[in-house]
């Protein structure tokens, strides 16, 4: 679970209930599929929803 553009991956935290016990926990990164054209160059990649939003936005452009 890696983005390929930016390389974020999971990070860890604790749950922590009403009584303020803490358990820990891992966040993971929003990754989708994605066909995406780098340097004239259509490949398949798997992106965080960040690193896809930023793609349309640069492909709008």
């Amino acid at each position: 679970m890696k983005c390929d553009l930016c390389g974020k991956t999971p990070q860890f935290g604790h749950n922590v209930s009403h009584s303020k016990r803490r358990t820990n926990r891992r966040f993971d990164p929003n990754i989708h599929p994605a066909t995406i054209t780098i340097n004239g160059e259509t490949k398949r990649y798997n992106l965080c929803t960040r690193c896809l939003r930023t793609q349309h936005k640069v492909a709008r452009a």
